[in-house]
């Protein structure tokens, strides 16, 4: 029913960004389990003896209760659910990272419970030190939960991938396998491929491969738009 007030109890949730409000209060993107990407006001946030104020951190396992009519909902409390040590240096990194991608093609209000599953288990593993692979899978995960599926088992014409062949990743096609001849701007082996849809990226070649392959993708979806981490990223790597 339009007006009516909509309010959710002790919702699993991390902050992916939040941004001042007026004088004293924050505007905060949440992914939360059963609701994905909302938009939050915590009202009075950035008072010094608001009980918000330093339990709205990014990475850190909450629950969130919220209510409101509107596009923007105000949290009613928000409790720290601990378990997730602190991210820094290059971990801290990634983890925005993935905030970044989360803000940016994630839709509002768009329930995704495994995405979010995945979401802090990455967190948790970067927490032990990040590895690349951590990343890889979360996107390959991303990119399916979103509904660009991504094909690994098959090639465009329903064969079974075979990993001594090569194949060119189309975009609306999946797979198409490459001749001796063929050219492609990206190549992806056989192995990659069939590596990625398993999960395991320990092969150097094949981790490489999935590497190129996602930012191909992501770059598509992203319809040209860079992302602030990546340029970062780009710039600390210049002497």
């Amino acid at each position: 029913m339009q007006g009516q007030v909509h309010k959710v109890d002790g919702q699993p949730a991390f902050v992916l960004h939040t941004y001042p409000f007026r004088e004293t209060s924050l505007i905060v993107e949440a992914f939360a389990r059963d609701f994905g990407r909302v938009a939050l006001m915590a009202r009075g946030a950035r008072r010094p003896r608001s009980a918000l104020r330093g339990v709205l951190m990014a990475f850190q396992p909450l629950e969130i209760s919220w209510a409101g009519k509107g596009e923007i909902k105000t949290i009613i409390k928000a409790e720290w659910q601990g378990g997730q040590p602190l991210l820094s240096g290059r971990a801290l990194f990634c983890g925005y990272y993935l905030n970044e991608l989360l803000l940016v093609l994630l839709p509002r209000e768009d329930p995704h419970a495994r995405l979010f599953s995945v979401y802090a288990e990455t967190l948790r593993r970067f927490a032990d030190g990040p590895k690349e692979s951590d990343i890889r899978l979360f996107e390959r995960a991303f990119l399916q939960e979103l509904g660009y599926g991504l094909t690994l088992k098959h090639d465009e014409q329903g064969r079974p991938i075979d990993q001594a062949r090569y194949y060119a990743y189309e975009i609306e096609r999946g797979p198409v396998c490459l001749r001796e001849d063929d050219e492609a701007a990206l190549a992806i082996s056989g192995k990659t491929l069939i590596d990625l849809y398993a999960g395991d990226l320990s092969d150097p070649r094949s981790l490489l491969e999935a590497k190129q392959l996602m930012r191909t993708l992501i770059a598509h979806y992203l319809g040209g738009k860079g992302l602030e981490t990546r340029k970062i990223f780009l710039e600390l790597q210049e002497p």
